[in-house]
């Protein structure tokens, strides 16, 4: 029963009455959350209906002790200015758009990311940002060929600086392979790789990335195919190079004897 504009009462499956808050804009159905009286659920509707109908109003005006929360207001924002509706925190700029995790952290996305983020909430926690995808949890910075390995500053880094910045023209990948890291001498960079064995045992140094992660490969398999260890490790994937190719570095490329003496002491 609707007892005031944009308040529905409901009952819990434990009797409890609770009061739902809804408005109807642009031929939307807009939910603005539960309450547990009339007076904050119609408060919350008043303060919806202020927003999209007051231009005036930024995100930036946002206070915590309002009826909404801030994911809602930045929502109506939006829809308010640009008439599209998400569900998540969205708000869109002409060639980007900003995700709000909180009032006081905001992140850039170029626009092509728009409706993946429409349909993924972002997580956060312990600094890492991560959605829910088909049950998984997959750090955003995936998206980027970014491993959950990597080190910033080390195998990726930000342009400007602003860790914020996740537009694909700020965000340089140095080292996309596992297990391979960039050392630079005096004439030339020389590619490290390493796998940890117990501890990280160096595989060998080579003269580029690509024969670096086929090393790390070739010992992968070697510590499985000896039955040394049985843990999972994930592999590189060559993007632009063909299967011969791959192949024929594979065969040629040396591995450290430390790690092939490893099948006598597991014998």
């Amino acid at each position: 029963m609707q007892s005031l504009p944009g308040v529905y009462e409901s009952v819990k499956k434990n009797g409890q009455i609770y009061y739902r808050s809804s408005i109807t804009y642009e031929s939307r159905h807009i939910s603005l959350g539960s309450y547990t009286c009339s007076t904050m659920a119609h408060n919350a509707y008043l303060l919806a209906k202020k927003i999209i109908s007051t231009p005036s109003l930024s995100i930036y005006d946002y206070e915590d002790n309002m009826c909404l929360t801030f994911d809602k207001w930045v929502v109506l924002m939006n829809y308010r200015d640009h008439h599209y509706y998400f569900s998540t925190p969205i708000y869109m700029h002409r060639n980007y758009f900003s995700y709000f995790i909180s009032y006081s952290e905001e992140l850039l996305f170029d626009i092509q990311d728009l409706f993946y983020y429409a349909n993924h909430k972002i997580h956060k926690r312990q600094g890492y940002y991560f959605v829910n995808d088909y049950g998984m949890q997959v750090n955003i910075m995936s998206r980027y060929g970014i491993k959950n390995h990597s080190v910033l500053g080390r195998d990726h880094r930000f342009v400007d600086g602003d860790c914020h910045n996740l537009r694909y023209d700020n965000i340089q990948v140095i080292n996309p392979y596992y297990g391979v890291v960039s050392e630079r001498p005096l004439v030339a960079s020389i590619y490290k790789s390493t796998i940890n064995i117990h501890g990280n045992y160096l595989i060998g140094r080579y003269k580029d990335m690509a024969t670096a992660a086929i090393a790390y490969n070739k010992a992968v398999d070697y510590l499985h195919e000896n039955r040394i260890v049985n843990k999972a490790y994930p592999k590189n994937y060559i993007a632009d190079m063909n299967v011969d190719v791959y192949e024929t570095i594979y065969e040629k490329v040396k591995i450290s004897k430390k790690i092939l003496d490893l099948k006598k002491s597991s014998r």
